[in-house]
């Protein structure tokens, strides 16, 4: 699954420059994450560095884009040009 922001976000600006993928740009209202590029760091961290900083715990999965470990590796792949 990628990530998503929630309303909860306070825009800290904490996340977006730990995205490895740069998946994670400001918003109209708050921080938004690209689902094409969210890969949950797979390929560059054993767990998504923005959960890691965000002070107010708003990064939770995006239940609506289910992806498998192997689907965000392909992903990373693909984004990295390692494919």
């Amino acid at each position: 699954m990628s990530l998503k922001i929630t309303d909860d976000c306070i825009n800290c600006d904490v996340c977006e420059p730990e995205c490895p993928n740069g998946a994670i740009s400001q918003g109209e209202e708050i921080y938004v994450i690209d689902p094409n590029l969210c890969t949950e760091c797979v390929g560059h961290y054993d767990e998504p560095q923005c959960q890691q900083v965000c002070p107010v715990d708003c990064i939770p999965l995006d239940e609506a884009r289910v992806e498998t470990r192997e689907q965000l590796m392909s992903k990373y792949l693909i984004i990295t040009g390692k494919a």
